[in-house]
Formats: structure tokens, C-alpha cells, sequence
């Protein structure tokens, strides 16, 4: 019964052991393709120390830019490009596909059915759909109060359809996809958005130094079976700036799809360490 116990006490100090030390690996898209209804509407940005700057919209350098952290954001490839030009096709869309964790993830700029509703070319405030309900929590997140707009020659309805006049909605369905990196062994995937570390003149608000207002753009994503929108309203900043309007790219947002089951190997080490557990406990009834 000694060496029994010496041998199990061995098991579990290994197994445990191995769940400590399994490395955190970061899984990365792969087979990067550009598609959609719009699948020519896109740009390239590849990235130095100080800027990011257009380059040939190749699928090798689609695929380079992507290779960025939330550390350390490079460049990006920003889909529904043309979004802020006369013209613009508010119907089509512009999707990243690749795959990463074994499945295929697609990312998709968005159109005026995901703002306002299918077959909807625009809206109205207090509707419930997207663009309410992203437009609502961008000024509650930035703590913009009633009396704030009140101070700025706004209220929030106002504030809204001046917004919506001029072409915001479409500003923001254009995501800058700046890297997309899974956790190996948590499964959780992470996507980085590049935008502007001040949002405040895209919503028609003044800057404040101090207190910047900070919303990303938002992605559409289909993973693992499931279709929904991400966006955030926290950014840190990149230390990068586009070279040729000195403003964008500024900020990183980093949002996150719901995780992933666990990476195979955890799982197994966990079964192991149960399996441990239980042939002790058949010992220790052996022994009674």
C-alpha cells in the first residue's frame, strides 16, 4: 500500500504539474480571403514604428498585417472601404474569411439591414435595432449625460439624427481589422480594431484632450455557428498614426466572440488528473 501510494502521489504531482506548465499558445487566422458583395471595396495597411500607410491589396499582404497583438497592433485591412464616399452601396458588404481554432470565422463590414432592420434604409430615434442601441451606449459608456449635450447644443434625439444625416452610420460600418489571435488554450479569440483613440468629432462632438470619447467601429462575425455584432468603447492607444491624415489608426480596441471550448490537450491533461483521483479512491476502498 506504501508504494501504491508513493506511485499515486507521483501521478497526481506530474499531472498537476503538466496543467501548469502548458504554454498559453496564440493560434492566428489563417487562409486569409477577402469576399462578400463587395469584395473589391477594400484597403491594405501595412504598418512601421510611427505609421500605417496603403499598400497593394494582395492576399500575401492581407494575410501579413494581420499579424499583430494588442501590444503591439501593426497594420490592418479595412473592409467597406469606400463607406464614407458619395455613393457608397449601403446593401453590399465587404467579409475577411479565414480560419482559426479548426473553424471558419468570417468578419463583415455592416449594411443598412443590421443598423436599421431587413429591407430598412434608414431609421428613426427610440426604434429598437442596432443602430439605437449601439448610438445609446456609445454616449453612456463615454458618460455623455443630458445635460452634457444640453451644454453642447444637444439633446440625444438631435444629437442622433445629425448623426444619421450625415453619413455616421456608414462611418462606422467600415471595421479596420488590425489582428486575429486565439488562445490555444482557452479557446478565446481576440480581434483588433484599429480607430480613433477620440471618436468625439465622428459623432459630431467636441474633443476634450482629457477625456477622450472612444467607440470602435463594429464587425459583423460568424463563428462556431453563431452570427452577431462586436464593438467597444475602451481603447488603448496604438502608437501609430496613418501617414497620410495624421489621425486615424490611432487606437486599438480589442473585442472578444464568446470563447471557445478548451484546447484538446488541456482537456486531456484534466481527464488525466481525474483519473488519478479516482483510481485512489477505488485503492483506498480496496484497502478498507
Amino acid at each position: 500500500m506504501t508504494f501504491q501510494k508513493l506511485l499515486i502521489g507521483a501521478s497526481m504531482a506530474i499531472g498537476v504539474s503538466y496543467l501548469a506548465t502548458v504554454p498559453a499558445q496564440a493560434g492566428t487566422l489563417t487562409s486569409a480571403t477577402i469576399g462578400g458583395t463587395a469584395a473589391s471595396d477594400y484597403l491594405v495597411y501595412d504598418s512601421n514604428a510611427t505609421n500605417t500607410f496603403k499598400v497593394a491589396n494582395t492576399s500575401e499582404n492581407v494575410q501579413k498585417v494581420l499579424s499583430g497583438n494588442a501590444a503591439s497592433p501593426t497594420g490592418n485591412v479595412e473592409l467597406a472601404a469606400s463607406s464614407e464616399q458619395a455613393g457608397f452601396d449601403f446593401t453590399k458588404n465587404t467579409t475577411l474569411t479565414g480560419t482559426i481554432g479548426g473553424k471558419t470565422l468570417t468578419l463583415s463590414s455592416l449594411t443598412s439591414d443590421d443598423w436599421f432592420g431587413v429591407g430598412q434604409t434608414t431609421t428613426t430615434y427610440g426604434l429598437n435595432n442596432l443602430a439605437n442601441t449601439w448610438f445609446n451606449q456609445a454616449l453612456s459608456s463615454n458618460s455623455i449625460t443630458s445635460p452634457l449635450l444640453t451644454a453642447f447644443g444637444y439633446t440625444q434625439q438631435t444629437l442622433f439624427n445629425s448623426f444619421l444625416t450625415k453619413g455616421g452610420f456608414q462611418r462606422f460600418s467600415d471595421p479596420n481589422i488590425s489582428y486575429v489571435n486565439q488562445d490555444d488554450t482557452s479557446g478565446l479569440i481576440s480581434i483588433g480594431l484599429a480607430g480613433h483613440f477620440d471618436a468625439a468629432p465622428l459623432l459630431g462632438l467636441p474633443s476634450n484632450q482629457f477625456f477622450p470619447l472612444q467607440a470602435s467601429e463594429i464587425v459583423k462575425y460568424t463563428y462556431g455557428g453563431k452570427t452577431d455584432y462586436l464593438y467597444s468603447f475602451k481603447a488603448t492607444k496604438s502608437g501609430l498614426l496613418e501617414l497620410s491624415d495624421g489621425i486615424s489608426h490611432s487606437g486599438n480596441y480589442e473585442v472578444v466572440p464568446p470563447a471557445a471550448v478548451p484546447e484538446p490537450s488541456v482537456m486531456l491533461g484534466l481527464l488525466g488528473v481525474a483519473g488519478v483521483f479516482a483510481t485512489q479512491r477505488k485503492f483506498k476502498k480496496a484497502s478498507i
